[in-house]
């Protein structure tokens, strides 16, 4: 009927399949059409008359003739309309490969007076009049369920004698969900399909899955044909034998005959084939004393009496069974069972729990009840009165509340830190001659609350960092504990803000709240900063939360980081210090003190000078420790005018630092005027700064105390005349008058109290500096110097080094 209805299709609109075409050439003519297949018989193709030039009513006349190359007359003429129609239902698949892209009938046409002969081609073009059809209606696979997804299988491809568009194009399955349909193209065109494994199968839950496979060609309409595909999942052993109870209680009366049934075990296995065959046997748990009373059946799972049971020997038995597959890789299921031997001659007592309150809280209330039981016994008398209880040790007491009836208290406090969790076993005894009892063991857990504070191991920390540290360097770590649980375990660590000179202790530490690692967030510097003390917060997460809190004491431990600094005798910053001594100076007069301070701890700063360069190596000494400069013999005429010292002062670090002066001494013939205007001379010095104001408060009320307690002593003991007007005293400035002798040793002696007037007189931001002239009744001036912001930027009008006059008066000055 399809065909038919192709055919009508055809004929209807044949003319726009027609194509008319010839060809000339010297021999002859050939005339091209087209046409579908399936025309009904008697279906017009053409006019040949028209299309040849000839005289339709001359046809018979010239005895026009069709000849046709093939097995089949499927063309016929009419000699009278000189029409060509179809004589025959022309089948493309039959008469040509359907493979083949080009399908024609070739034909002669023959008419006499005069003789002429024209060739005739007609293509046969396919229609969509074949559906798509399987080789085989039904395909069979067997897939192992445990091939994994994404595996593919082949299937057998359908076949459409139609061409082109008209073959098969696509296939489509109808279980999208286990499986996939992928099309592949073959080199001739042809199209085949994979079965895709989408999910991995499970044999126990589907054994065999019906698909249907539908191939559509690509017709207009488009045709369609089915195959059925089954698949069968192969069985794995991937299911282990399973009991119908993971325990079982069984109670045995003593003295039961030899071969009693005691229970037949039964486990399944969902496998199949030896996969499913189970066999039975003891396991390891099992004792030997157990395995000897009891028999088990390895192929049914019965176990029976073996050897007489006495209730006063053994009154529970224990045992476990193992249920083995036959299937490789043996998977296995066990059970417990639990063989209570019954006392022919009496009743157990029984008893009953009805309610049992569990979890609770640690911090629940004394007396709460927490569990009801129930307890009866099926004898009567004594024998059938019964008593409950519970062991002594327990936080818990029984209380009757009723006939038969007993509550179960809280009579202690719970700590749940200490006991998580109580095993409480009621006991229940009957008064019986023996006595019988039954016992059973509730589990009663306890939540926890917060009640416990974190704790820390220390109370005080004291953590020393090395200065300069780089920033973010961990310092320690300062973990608590809580044995709360949960939420009120997690700890949360925070420093407790405390501010030092308005910074925040949260500017300087930071510390990991989760696990306590301290950091620091800057650079110290020991010279600023020496110790800071703060104090640590743990915070547990409970409602409410608790809390404890350490303190931390940061020390900062020095480095040599600080050059020395030399401060006597002063110069500008690279300059030469130039002085003049007479040249009649005596051995062992004091020609110059160097003086260096080092702002690095006690151990660091402790300074050395050396000589690094000396014109006269005979002439001059250095103490290694004050840094005095004196003669070693007099001057004589072949030294040279000019003497160039310079000295080196090192502190004690590792590696020691150091600092320069050079000293450019001219020798002079007479004694140098002393300089009667000593003036102050700014010197900026920023060594000392930044320091914190609680330090800048001690040190300056320590300084002030000092400086008064130095004036008095210099009024007392310098109660003389006042000097000539050529020698005033300058503006803070301590004079005092010695002779040569006098200053020679006290220099010496007063190293320390000078020293100490130096360093109280820096920490007020002044500098001292003093230096004696090497001559009888020399002026010792000690001046105090503002200090400014820096070493560079001096005044030009301040002479670097104190000079004093030499005084002509009598020897008592």
């Amino acid at each position: 009927m399809e065909t038919h209805i192709g055919a009508q299709h055809w004929r209807r609109y044949v003319s726009a399949f027609l194509i008319f075409s010839t060809a000339m050439n010297t021999a002859c003519a050939v005339t091209h059409y087209s046409i579908p297949e399936e025309m009904e018989e008697g279906s017009i193709v053409a006019n040949l008359a028209a299309d040849l030039g000839l005289d339709a009513k001359t046809l018979v006349k010239r005895k026009v003739r069709l000849d046709v190359i093939a097995n089949k007359r499927y063309l016929e003429i009419n000699k009278e309309t000189g029409e060509l129609f179809i004589a025959e239902k022309i089948d493309r698949e039959y008469l040509c490969n359907s493979k083949n892209p080009s399908c024609f009938l070739k034909m002669d046409v023959s008419i006499e007076e005069p003789i002429r002969m024209f060739n005739i081609e007609v293509e046969i073009m396919d229609i969509n009049d074949n559906v798509p059809h399987f080789r085989r209606d039904t395909m069979h696979l067997d897939i192992s369920e445990s091939t994994p997804a994404g595996e593919r299988f082949s299937l057998n491809n359908a076949v459409d004698p139609d061409f082109g568009t008209n073959s098969v194009k696509s296939y489509h399955l109808s279980d999208e969900e286990h499986f996939s349909i992928e099309i592949q193209t073959g080199r001739d065109g042809s199209k085949f399909a994979d079965l895709v494994l989408k999910n991995a199968f499970d044999r126990e839950d589907q054994a065999v899955h019906n698909l249907i496979l539908t191939a559509v060609d690509g017709g207009v309409p488009s045709r369609t044909g089915t195959a059925n595909i089954i698949v069968r999942v192969l069985d794995t052993n991937d299911n282990a034998p399973q009991f119908d109870k993971e325990s079982y209680t069984i109670n045995v009366m003593e003295n039961a005959p030899i071969g009693n049934l005691v229970i037949e075990l039964n486990a399944t296995d969902l496998d199949e084939g030896t996969n499913s065959e189970i066999i039975y046997s003891y396991s390891l748990y099992t004792s030997e004393k157990t395995q000897a009373i009891f028999s088990l059946n390895s192929n049914s799972g019965e176990i029976r009496v073996k050897e007489m049971i006495n209730y006063e020997d053994f009154r529970i038995y224990d045992m476990e069974v193992i249920a083995m597959d036959k299937g490789p890789n043996s998977l296995t299921g066990q059970c417990k069972l639990t063989i209570l031997v019954t006392d022919m001659n009496d009743n157990h007592p029984e008893m009953s729990i009805k309610s049992f309150l569990s979890p609770i809280k640690e911090n629940v209330a004394i007396d709460t009840v927490i569990a009801i039981v129930s307890v009866s016994d099926k004898d009567s008398g004594e024998n059938g009165v019964v008593d409950l209880h519970i062991a002594d040790q327990l936080p818990f007491a029984l209380r009757e509340s009723s006939d038969n009836y007993y509550e179960l208290v809280v009579s202690q406090p719970l700590d749940r830190e200490k006991v998580p969790e109580y095993d409480i076993t009621f006991t229940v005894t009957d008064r019986g001659s023996p006595p019988l009892s039954d016992n059973e063991t509730m589990t009663l857990e306890l939540l926890d609350v917060n009640d416990n504070v974190p704790q820390f191991p220390q109370s005080f920390y004291t953590i020393p960092v090395m200065e300069n540290n780089a920033p973010g360097a961990l310092l320690s770590s300062l973990t608590a504990f809580d044995p709360d649980l949960h939420e009120n375990q997690y700890l949360v660590y925070f420093i407790i803000e405390k501010e030092i000179v308005n910074t925040s202790m949260s500017m300087l530490f930071s510390i990991n709240p989760e696990n306590g690692n301290l950091y620091a967030l800057k650079t110290f510097d020991y010279e600023i900063e020496k110790e800071f003390l703060f104090h640590i917060e743990a915070r547990d997460s409970g409602v409410p939360p608790l809390s404890s809190n350490v303190t931390v004491h940061i020390i900062i431990v020095d480095q040599n980081d600080n050059n020395p600094v030399i401060v006597s005798p002063w110069r500008a910053h690279g300059s030469v210090v130039e002085e003049k001594i007479p040249r009649s100076t005596d051995k062992g007069s004091l020609v110059s003190k160097v003086i260096a301070i080092d702002t690095d701890s006690v151990q660091n700063s402790r300074i050395t000078y050396q000589f690094l360069q000396v014109t006269d190596a005979t002439l001059f000494s250095l103490d290694q420790y004050n840094g005095e400069i004196r003669t070693m013999r007099m001057f004589s005429y072949r030294d040279p005018r000019h003497q160039r010292l310079v000295v080196i002062a090192k502190d004690n670090g590792d590696p020691a630092l150091s600092a320069t002066v050079t000293i450019k001494l001219s020798t002079v013939e007479t004694a140098v005027k002393a300089y009667s205007d000593m003036t102050e001379v700014p010197l900026e010095y920023d060594i000392f700064s930044d320091i914190n104001l609680y330090l800048v408060i001690g040190l300056g009320s320590v300084s002030f105390l000092l400086l008064i307690t130095i004036l008095v002593t210099c009024v007392l003991k310098c109660q003389k005349p006042m000097p000539s007007k050529a020698t005033p005293p300058s503006r803070n400035s301590v004079i005092s008058d010695r002779n040569s002798t006098i200053a020679d040793s006290t220099l010496v002696s007063n190293d320390a109290y000078w020293y100490s007037l130096f360093l109280a007189e820096t920490r007020k931001g002044k500098l001292v500096v003093r230096q004696p002239v090497p001559k009888a009744g020399s002026r010792y001036i000690v001046s105090s110097l503002p200090r400014s912001t820096g070493l560079t930027e001096t005044s030009d009008s301040a002479a670097s080094t104190l000079q004093g006059s030499t005084t002509t008066g009598s020897s008592s000055s």
